[in-house]
């Protein structure tokens, strides 16, 4: 008879057009959890946030999962939340509500400005970067290309309309938030109650690895 496999599954959401490479140095006990990464699908017209959770929920395969998300896949995973049963949520370089978002993003909400922005020219690397990591990555662009994986116009466009237009009130339970004091996307000044680390930046999962990998099995556990 086959022995019962207690382990933890941990599915990993990455970030707006990234790929799941951002996990790339992530490295758990083996004995105690099952890494499993996500992907970005190009959403179809005209399709909601909340019904793009509950399709990417469709990609869970056990009970009682714990979900990880980065940036606008820590909204992703919240909305997930909805449609399936999770052992624990963590966000990490991500917000909680609607009230976390910086100013320039509610600016963006009530003015439509978000859609003058030239995502026609989403061949440029540089502006993708921007988008996803945040300004200071462009002196490092190179390196970047490689965790960028979508630079469809339609996604990126529907990506930050529903990024500034999200309106979630209160954080969703079970969830743990993890956030870096230099984020640049996400100032941690809108952010409250949060695991705060020290020197982290919008692109800390990638940069910070070793600060994960010796903290979130005890996260996780708790």
């Amino acid at each position: 008879m086959a022995m019962k496999d207690n382990r933890i599954h941990l599915y990993c959401m990455p970030g707006m057009a990234a790929s799941p490479t951002i996990f790339e140095y992530l490295n758990l006990p083996q004995d105690k959890f099952v890494l499993h990464f996500l992907e970005w699908i190009i959403p179809t017209k005209g399709i909601s946030f909340t019904d793009y959770a509950k399709k990417m929920s469709g990609e869970i395969n056990e009970d009682n999962v714990v979900l990880l998300g980065v940036s606008l896949g820590g909204l992703l995973v919240q909305e997930m939340t909805k449609y399936i049963q999770v052992k624990k949520v963590i966000i990490v370089s991500s917000v909680k509500t609607r009230h976390e978002l910086p100013k320039r993003m509610l600016f963006a909400r009530y003015t439509s400005i978000h859609k003058l922005l030239p995502t026609g020219l989403i061949n440029n690397v540089e502006l993708v970067a921007k988008y996803a990591f945040g300004e200071s990555v462009t002196k490092r662009l190179s390196l970047y290309e490689k965790y960028l994986s979508i630079r469809d116009k339609n996604y990126i466009d529907w990506c930050i309309h529903e990024l500034v237009n999200w309106n979630q009130e209160v954080p969703c339970d079970k969830l743990v938030h993890i956030h870096g004091e230099k984020d640049t996307v996400f100032p941690i000044n809108h952010i409250s109650n949060c695991i705060r680390v020290k020197n982290g930046t919008h692109t800390m999962i990638i940069h910070r690895a070793k600060w994960f990998n010796e903290n979130l099995p005890t996260i996780i556990l708790e």
